[in-house]
């Protein structure tokens, strides 16, 4: 008997029969699969193109509007809607599809090529260049940069090292698997490839662009400061590089500096939204809200629906948004032309406006909508979480730390600061970062970054290295990760005695941090579940916290954490601090007095007073943590209550023993 062929199969007989001119049979075997397989992407797409050829557009846009609906990054569906509308005589359509392709898919050729030709079209110089870029390169790395687009990152990682392997100096081949070990996050990888590229290609500009964000993203700054610096004097008029430095500038913390560089680059380009929003941000850090304000009003009125500035200003926590910006807000946000993140951003800005009303019924529908739209993007999976809880609470008890006891690195330098976010940790943090002997710095990515790089390719697999390859690593590698831990953070500080890590989910990274760091202090910011995991479900997050866009999600990941610091608490007694955030609230002083006593540090003031501490603070409590303590925000939760069922079935136990 015959094996039924895969659907894969049927979809290149149907490409071959379309290339071919065999139209109706091609549209027969399509339409039969589909009636298998309703919603089959790649079927819907392969359809769309063969009734375009067919010239029944009609059918074939119902067929993208189908696929739009569930996959609104499907570049090519927008590429097909580009020709449809071109044939059709629908020039505004066609233009508008084709560079909403490119938005999401900057590697498809045939959409460039379509806007190059345009006549007067004002991005023409922009799309030729493009063209040009792309016509230059091989087909392969073509289609490697449009896989990566795609986020079929597995098969653009096989198809450019097939390649390297017939041209291993290929430059933009390096440069594109660079680009894919980021997206694994084996940023060390990405840095040493980037690296070697720039040393066989010096003037590779968009390599050096590319060498700057990994840097950044490994916190390097002084290095990608040097690069942004390297990258602008190549080309001193180029904007782009301009905003590069900038923002390195600002990691730096040298936020007078990046505020200089980009007011300068906005005197040649008023209008540019997105670097309008940047300052805004960096004029927020630095404590200048009134000019934030106006930077981020300046950013919305360029791009009236470009909802993260609006939500800028809702995240301020103390900014009212006036009539006519509420229905700004509302409009944009119902209209269906509005892209997708403008519509989430938006979505978040009324719900705390709505809240700040007292319109809580309203105000949850529009934070749900968001989160809705956000969880559909995210695709949060708990099976790997859960997964390495699991192998840590089986493989890591207190005879395994009793086998490690003199491993790693003595320094007892950091203070490391986790728990969920929303739960206090920059409140905490301000408060002993105004201690004469301690560094705050920011959330600090080393231990998530030696995690992924423990786990390797694996991260996104079935079976994770990590974390039971711990059992495996030799306590001379695990002294050696400490002290690299001590001199990679070394920038970060000002030459305290002491310094603060206070990245949030390093609490998934308990034993790593323990076998490498013994002396380490280590202080779980906890807060009542309700409280925090509604104040997470509210929050936008600039990235991660992919578990905080369901109520149940985010109410398991609470309960998880439950349960595994109750794990270390078991395991490693007396090695945490566990402070309670309402017990903060309610009494600063004895609070602060026991803190500073686990920390082994003299009582100061300043600590009370963190409020006076003039420090760039980067995380949305920043306006909060310059106040002086107050009890309004700790029972917020209460008037969403009636629609927190969910939350509440997904902590259990956590409920109630989370302290």
């Amino acid at each position: 008997m015959a094996e039924e062929p895969s659907l894969e199969n049927i979809i290149n007989q149907g490409q071959l029969l379309i290339q071919r001119g065999n139209l109706q049979e091609a549209s027969g075997l399509l339409n039969k699969m589909l009636l298998e397989n309703p919603g089959h992407i790649e079927g819907l797409y392969c359809l769309a193109v063969c009734r375009r050829k067919q010239e029944k557009h009609s059918e074939a846009l119902t067929n993208l509007d189908q696929i739009l609906a569930d996959e609104p990054g499907y570049g090519r569906a927008y590429q097909e809607q580009g020709y449809i509308y071109q044939e059709l005589g629908q020039s505004s359509e066609a233009i508008a599809a084709f560079e909403k392709a490119v938005e999401i898919n900057p590697a498809l050729f045939g959409s460039w090529g379509a806007l190059a030709e345009i006549p007067n079209y004002p991005k023409g110089q922009e799309a030729q260049q493009h063209v040009a870029w792309l016509s230059s390169l091989p087909p392969e790395l073509v289609s490697v940069a449009s896989l990566i687009h795609q986020k079929q990152l597995y098969q653009a990682e096989e198809l450019c090292r097939h390649f390297l392997q017939g041209q291993p100096r290929h430059p933009e081949a390096m440069r594109l698997l660079a680009e894919l070990g980021s997206k694994f996050q084996i940023l060390d990888d990405a840095e040493f490839l980037l690296a070697s590229c720039l040393e066989f290609d010096p003037d590779f500009r968009r390599a050096r662009l590319d060498y700057v964000h990994v840097l950044q993203k490994r916190q390097k700054f002084n290095k990608a400061l040097e690069q942004a610096q390297v990258l602008l004097s190549s080309d001193p008029n180029n904007t782009n590089f301009q905003n590069c430095l900038g923002n390195a500038q600002q990691a730096m913390g040298d936020f007078e500096a990046a505020i200089s560089t980009f007011e300068n680059v906005l005197k040649t380009t008023p209008d540019d939204h997105e670097l309008l929003l940047t300052l805004g941000h960096a004029l927020k850090t630095m404590g200048r809200v009134d000019d934030a304000i106006e930077a981020y009003r300046r950013s919305y009125s360029v791009k009236p629906e470009y909802g993260d500035a609006f939500w800028s200003l809702a995240n301020l926590k103390t900014y009212r948004f006036s009539p006519k910006e509420r229905q700004h807000m509302r409009d944009h946000e119902a209209n269906s032309a509005t892209p997708l993140n403008d519509k989430i951003h938006l979505c978040f800005a009324l719900g705390k406006d709505l809240e700040d009303s007292e319109k809580f019924e309203e105000a949850f529908s529009c934070y749900s909508r968001g989160n809705a739209l956000k969880n559909d993007l995210e695709k949060f999976d708990r099976k790997p979480m859960n997964k390495a809880y699991d192998t840590q609470k089986k493989l890591f008890d207190a005879a395994f730390f009793k086998r490690h006891e003199k491993t790693g690195c003595p320094a007892p330098d950091p203070i490391f600061i986790v728990g969920l976010p929303r739960a206090g940790s920059t409140l905490l943090e301000q408060i002993l970062s105004s201690h004469s002997q301690v560094d705050g710095t920011m959330e600090l990515a080393n231990i998530i970054g030696l995690a992924h790089r423990l786990n390797g390719r694996e991260v996104l697999q079935d079976n994770p290295r990590y974390p039971g390859i711990l059992n495996e690593i030799a306590p001379s590698d695990l002294t050696k990760m400490g002290e690299e831990y001590i001199k990679d953070t070394q920038y970060h500080r000002q030459g305290a005695a002491f310094f603060i890590d206070k990245m949030p989910n390093n609490f998934r990274h308990i034993a790593l941090i323990h076998l490498m760091l013994p002396n380490a202090k280590i202080i779980d910011a906890r807060r009542h579940p309700m409280a925090c995991c509604f104040s997470g479900f509210k929050q936008l997050f600039g990235e991660g916290q992919q578990f905080s866009y369901g109520l149940e999600d985010i109410g398991h990941y609470y309960r998880r954490y439950v349960e595994i610091m109750d794990h270390w608490d078991k395991e490693l007694p007396g090695r945490i601090l566990r402070v309670q955030y309402e017990d903060v609230i309610d009494d600063l002083e004895t609070q602060v007095r026991r803190i500073l006593d686990y920390c082994g540090l003299p009582f100061e003031q300043a600590c009370l007073d963190f409020y006076k501490t003039k420090r760039a603070v980067r995380t949305p409590s920043s306006e909060q943590v310059r106040q002086p303590i107050y009890k309004s925000g700790t029972d917020q939760w209460q008037n969403f209550k009636p629609f927190l069922g969910p939350l509440e079935r997904a902590l259990g136990p956590a409920l109630t023993n989370f302290r």
